[in-house]
């Protein structure tokens, strides 16, 4: 996925796009990138822990097979000895960690932390429920848009979906501005179908991209 921070310029481009499209609808749009939506250093440390066990099983079977031996108290001080090696290098290389981890599991990390993000940043709190939240996580390969009640009841998940699979395929190109942008175009135009602008609406949330 992306790999180029976003630009100063890359900044202003998403927000003018932000105010764009909310100049034809009462609905609001947040976005938010996160680099990684977790450590992953205790479900790596877990996984690396499971690996090991399964190799020494093997070890232990073959030096069975092959008429070697060696002494338990001295097999179990090797055991540790490699489980401190792989904590610590663990510790000290942090992307290593989400290889080691299941995709099933990233993706929940990245799906709760596009949850959080939606609740911390108030996108829930608009007037109508109309709030959108589109969310990339980097490092999970992860994007999602999360809309509020108010747009649920009324927008299939197909729609949102759609908006989803382009945005992560321009990230997946190294263009993660444009997808938000053109993630931006295009909820737009569904909040100004369902939600079109009226003469009260007001601004309720920031018009910007958030790194965390």
């Amino acid at each position: 996925m992306a790999t180029r921070p976003i630009s100063p310029e890359d900044h202003d481009r998403i927000a003018k796009a932000i105010r764009a499209a909310e100049t034809k609808t009462d609905g609001e749009i947040y976005c938010v990138v996160a680099y990684a939506s977790d450590s992953y250093f205790f479900p790596a440390a877990f996984m690396a822990t499971l690996a090991m066990l399964v190799v020494s099983l093997a070890v232990s079977y073959g030096l069975e097979a092959w008429w070697l031996s060696i002494r338990l108290p001295h097999f179990v001080i090797a055991q540790l000895l490699a489980l401190a090696s792989v904590l610590g290098l663990l510790w000290a290389l942090p992307g290593l960690r989400i290889h080691l981890v299941p995709r099933r599991l990233r993706y929940q990390a990245a799906h709760a932390n596009a949850i959080k993000q939606f609740l911390a940043r108030n996108v829930h709190r608009t007037t109508a429920r109309t709030g959108v939240l589109v969310f990339v996580s980097i490092a999970e390969r992860y994007a999602e848009v999360v809309a509020d009640s108010g747009i649920d009841s009324r927008v299939g998940q197909d729609v949102w979906d759609s908006v989803v699979r382009d945005l992560t395929a321009h990230a997946g190109d190294d263009r993660l501005a444009d997808g938000f942008i053109k993630a931006i175009e295009a909820t737009g135009a569904v909040l100004a179908e369902h939600f079109p602008v009226s003469n009260g609406d007001s601004n309720e949330l920031d018009d910007h991209l958030v790194e965390i």
